[in-house]
């Protein structure tokens, strides 16, 4: 898999943004040039979101191998950093602006990718762990 650059995981975490209910304030040109840029969200697996989300992975570090190592098998639950630092719950139903923020959900989710996965998410993998944590 080839790696996805920053700038184009800051835009697709901007297009899941402007997608999300909570967001819906966005402006009907932001939400359209981002669209015309990435394609309608509908093509993102909420089923393949989860599975990515509560699987186990071995390409990262071994301390890491699932999103559920920190962020617990419910994503309504607060989570832990192996610190001990408290992370609020992934769901979208729990913490509503958890996602409104790009370059916030573009910085963790290359941190948190290449520590479980060992490399940055596909802009595909990115959308349907979003589109999961945003249904439920």
């Amino acid at each position: 898999m080839t790696k996805t650059p920053k700038l184009m995981i800051t835009a697709l975490a901007a297009a899941l943004a402007f997608s999300f209910p909570v967001a819906s304030n966005a402006t009907d040109a932001a939400h359209k040039a981002v669209i015309a840029l990435y394609g309608s969200p509908s093509s993102f697996s909420a089923a393949r979101g989860k599975k990515l989300f509560l699987g186990t992975h071995t390409g990262g570090k071994p301390q890491t191998p699932s999103c559920t190592t920190c962020h617990t098998k419910d994503p309504h639950a607060q989570g832990r950093t192996r610190a001990g630092k408290a992370i609020k719950p992934m769901a979208v139903s729990k913490t509503p602006a958890r996602f409104t923020d790009p370059k916030k959900v573009a910085k963790w989710a290359r941190r948190n990718c290449k520590t479980v996965l060992g490399r940055e998410c596909t802009k595909t993998e990115l959308g349907d762990v979003l589109t999961y944590l945003n249904s439920i």
